[in-house]
């Protein structure tokens, strides 16, 4: 099937307003970001919804268009702040349903979601695209967590984990007309990196990485080759930057066709000068606080946007 032509940037997003947020256990063992708080869950659910209320403010003062939709209280999904793993939103109409590891996160992929953009929201929605039965065979693929997409050249960058398999990469890859950069990222301590936005983000001209996190100099410099072939400007990352949520940003359009970067205060101060001349002769920075949230789940701000490329419903003749 011909793939329409796609920008780089959304000019919306969804955000899913939590309802019972706390850090999940049955994460913990592939994400070692999180469960960085003594918190109780209801401390954690009301410090996520203060900072997700104003991540939210904050886009929209800035232009993008934001829909937010509530969680439901059950079933329990204390990840559901973070929407990009299990779905993502096409120019072509397509929506893409993903194989998630952690049971208590299946249930976040929610079809009435789906429909409500197509029936209250003006976005076309043409053809569900579900790659969940890959969980049968313990082979997943967390949306745009495990993949970070060149939209406009159709790469999809993954670093191969516990969340991230071959299998199911190559399924996405296949129906969606996508090449595939596979490649191995490890922590300061050897460990997994257990989502690729955690260590990169590819904007329209504009990539940043942690590429000190690719041990193997061959996928190291495949990596890098494929960001400057395709005409990025690359910004490097330390594993101190890492740390801090830093390569976990994302890169929008507003509404009058600026670009914009939104990460977290915490990423945003980590960067030096120089990063920050870069990125901000990119394109508006909205940095905020998300310190609870980023504690908590080991998440930050690019986990909380599923950026919406759907087309708009053309309006009755």
């Amino acid at each position: 099937m011909p793939t329409a032509k796609e920008s780089q940037l959304a000019s919306s997003v969804l955000m899913i307003r939590p309802a019972r947020f706390e850090s999940n256990p049955l994460t913990a063992a592939s994400n070692r970001f999180q469960g960085r708080t003594e918190a109780s869950p209801e401390e954690q659910q009301a410090a996520a919804l203060a900072e997700f209320d104003a991540l939210a403010a904050a886009l929209r003062d800035a232009g993008i268009h934001v829909v937010v939709v509530d969680d439901t209280p059950e079933p329990h999904t204390p990840d559901s702040i973070f929407p990009n793993n299990w779905v993502s939103f096409h120019a072509d109409g397509r929506v893409v349903l993903y194989p998630m590891e952690a049971r208590n996160r299946r249930t976040e992929r929610r079809m009435d979601i789906v429909e409500a953009l197509d029936s209250e929201y003006g976005f076309h929605v043409g053809e569900v695209v579900d790659l969940s039965a890959h969980e049968a065979d313990e082979h997943f693929l967390e949306g745009t967590g495990s993949m970070v997409l060149d939209r406009v050249n159709r790469v999809a960058y993954a670093c191969l984990s516990t969340r991230t398999h071959l299998d199911a990469l190559g399924d996405f890859a296949q129906r969606m007309d996508y090449e595939v950069v596979a490649f191995d990222a490890v922590d300061r301590d050897g460990v997994p990196i257990y989502h690729t936005n955690v260590l990169m983000n590819v904007g329209e001209a504009l990539a940043v990485i942690c590429d000190e996190a690719i041990p193997r100099e061959d996928q190291r410099e495949a990596v890098l080759e494929s960001l400057r072939s395709t005409g990025h400007e690359v910004v490097s990352l330390s594993y101190d930057q890492l740390d801090t949520f830093a390569g976990n940003m994302l890169e929008l359009r507003t509404g009058d066709g600026d670009r914009l970067l939104a990460m977290s205060t915490q990423a945003y101060n980590s960067l030096d000068s120089a990063q920050r001349d870069k990125i901000e002769a990119n394109g508006l920075v909205v940095a905020s606080p998300i310190d609870d949230i980023e504690a908590s789940a080991g998440g930050s701000v690019r986990c909380m946007l599923a950026e919406i490329h759907l087309p708009r419903q053309k309006p009755e003749q």
